[in-house]
């Protein structure tokens, strides 16, 4: 199991529910596959360096999670899939 940040950046126009719905299907992914969340950071709505989708603005949220390497490409393929997320960057920590 190695240690991993997820970074997401969902469409500025979701509502907080919605929101709080992607976040916790992004840690059931994460948790069905045995991985483990150990913590949550909500950023929040941020201005973007540039447009993404004609959007200047974004949801983020960032997860550190265990997991096994063999989960990233399904969960990077699930968030792809999904409508609400502009973009997303999963990056291993030492």
């Amino acid at each position: 199991m190695n240690n991993y940040e997820v970074v997401v950046i969902a469409h500025p126009d979701l509502e907080e529910a919605a929101f709080d719905a992607l976040i916790e299907k992004v840690q059931g992914w994460i948790t069905d596959a045995d991985g483990s969340i150990e913590k949550i950071d909500r950023w929040g709505r941020k201005r973007m360096a540039y447009r993404i989708r004609k959007q200047r603005e974004g949801l983020y949220v960032l997860l550190k999670a265990q997991m096994p390497s063999s989960l990233i490409a399904e969960l990077e393929r699930n968030l792809q899939l999904q409508e609400s997320v502009m973009r997303y960057m999963v990056t291993i920590i030492e």
